[in-house]
């Protein structure tokens, strides 16, 4: 007895010493109830905060503004927008890369970062997974409007049988686009939902409204909280996880075959697949903390998106900071390198030419600013953060620019030579589009839980068991299952 006593005490003070050299996910003090009430206050609370409403109202002017763009592009045809020969890729395609990457963050965090067992995505992994979906919907967009008449593209565009024998080109890598953009849309929405289940059986068991208690209800599946629907559920969720773990690396990947597969130089690169996925997260986590850091404010959050779970991301934003800053090195060696003239004038022309502008504000922007993340104060300073990301937005933006715009209006022939200039059209496009992702993610953060409850007690539950054994003092709310699953 007195030996189990014993080894009962040395596992204890191990586990509180391994815990006492991790940073704490969220700050200590906080209970089961806590989480819950603290989280599930700002959906079924009716005090909604003034920068809600003002944040909505942007939003939705600026949805007014792509409703009008839109409609006067299919009226008129694409002709209005500012692309031309050579140019025939322009915002479109600019826009459609650079949101499919802003959703790549949310897949990383939810899935890899879940398959590594890292307790910080906890806080983050929520919105971060909707991030992903409203981004989604935002890049299909851009794919339909280039082809100037989406009424038409399941006549054409579908593989059905017909009679005049159509079929879409399956060598084209636009076809691959399809394929890898729906196949990560439908994946990573069944993972945010798997995800969702349990704190929407939460808001079920909460909620005042008999309207609202069916709605969650519906939603929840009839979730009891039993020992196997939990086993079902990180059964699905893990599964889940390892499914969408390589679409953070193929996605991204059959978009830059966009570029890589054709003869153009600046894009006929084996490079591209690793430089656009790094990219790719990139872009996402500077959206992540141009959302996460006025979240945490607005709703009082600083408990639970603390600072240690932003130093966790700074690091991971320098770390694929550095690979792409090394990407856009790598160029330049292979184009000096390989004694190609036209590859050479390309690079040349992107960096002291005629796009030098663009180039300057994606280096600056991508590869100066970032390593202001060396220092750890900094890297814990969510004012510089927040300030970082809205250029790390613009300048992951100016990446795509600098990459289709330059190497189309700079071809082989000296008469093949062209510019490109956007039309108010192109603009209004592209700031409507921030009103459709924003309108979606601010009416996500007043209808479901926007962080995992659920998730974030699996990581308060160690410290406070480690807590009770020393203190013997169970907190309010707290049962602790034994080994025989009996709750005491």
């Amino acid at each position: 007895m007195e030996q189990r006593e014993h080894l009962t005490t040395s596992r204890s003070a191990a586990e509180a010493a391994l815990l006492s050299r991790t940073p704490p996910v969220i700050t200590p003090g906080h209970t089961f109830n806590s989480v819950t009430d603290t989280i599930s206050h700002v959906v079924l609370t009716k005090r909604t905060p003034l920068g809600w409403f003002l944040g909505f109202f942007i939003a939705f002017v600026l949805l007014m503004i792509l409703n009008m763009t839109i409609g006067n592009l299919l009226l008129t045809g694409i002709g209005i927008w500012g692309n031309n020969i050579p140019v025939g890729w322009a915002f479109d395609i600019i826009n459609f890369v650079w949101w499919i990457g802003i959703g790549h963050a949310g897949t990383l965090i939810s899935a890899i970062l879940l398959l590594f067992r890292q307790q910080w995505r906890t806080s983050i992994n929520r919105f971060a997974e909707a991030m992903t979906l409203f981004a989604v919907a935002c890049a299909a967009m851009f794919p339909l409007l280039h082809t100037g008449r989406p009424w038409l593209a399941v006549y054409w565009l579908f593989p059905y049988p017909n009679t005049m024998g159509l079929w879409p080109q399956f060598r084209s890598p636009l076809i691959w686009d399809v394929f890898a953009v729906s196949t990560y849309g439908t994946v990573s929405a069944l993972f945010w939902f798997a995800g969702l289940v349990p704190d929407l059986a939460t808001l079920r068991d909460r909620a005042k409204s008999p309207i609202a208690q069916r709605i969650y209800g519906a939603a929840a599946l009839g979730w009891r909280g039993s020992a196997k629907h939990w086993q079902r559920y990180e059964t699905a969720y893990l599964l889940l996880a390892g499914i969408s773990t390589p679409l953070v690396l193929s996605v991204h990947s059959v978009v830059s075959f966009d570029f890589a597969v054709s003869v153009l130089p600046g894009w006929h690169a084996t490079i591209f697949p690793p430089y656009f996925v790094a990219g790719a997260i990139f872009s996402g986590i500077g959206m992540v903390f141009t959302i996460a850091i006025p979240l945490r404010k607005a709703f009082k959050l600083e408990h639970y998106i603390t600072l240690n779970d932003l130093d966790a991301a700074a690091k991971l934003c320098l770390f694929t900071s550095c690979v792409v800053g090394l990407a856009y090195l790598t160029e330049f060696q292979v184009a000096w390198m390989s004694g190609n003239k036209y590859e050479q004038d390309y690079f040349w022309n992107r960096v002291f030419g005629q796009w030098a502008w663009a180039a300057w504000i994606m280096l600056i922007c991508n590869m100066v600013l970032p390593m202001s993340l060396w220092s750890q104060k900094l890297r814990r300073n969510p004012k510089w953060l927040f300030i970082l990301s809205l250029f790390i937005n613009l300048g992951m933006w100016f990446e795509r620019f600098v990459i289709v715009v330059p190497s189309l209006s700079h071809e082989f022939e000296p008469w093949q030579w062209g510019t490109y200039r956007p039309t108010w059209v192109d603009y209004g496009i592209l700031l409507g589009s921030f009103g459709w992702f924003f309108m979606w993610f601010l009416l996500f953060i007043k209808q479901l839980p926007v962080m995992a409850m659920a998730e974030i007690k699996e990581v308060l539950l160690p410290r406070l068991k480690v807590q009770f054994n020393h203190s013997h003092d169970l907190p309010e709310g707290i049962d602790f299952p034994d080994e025989t699953g009996k709750v005491h």
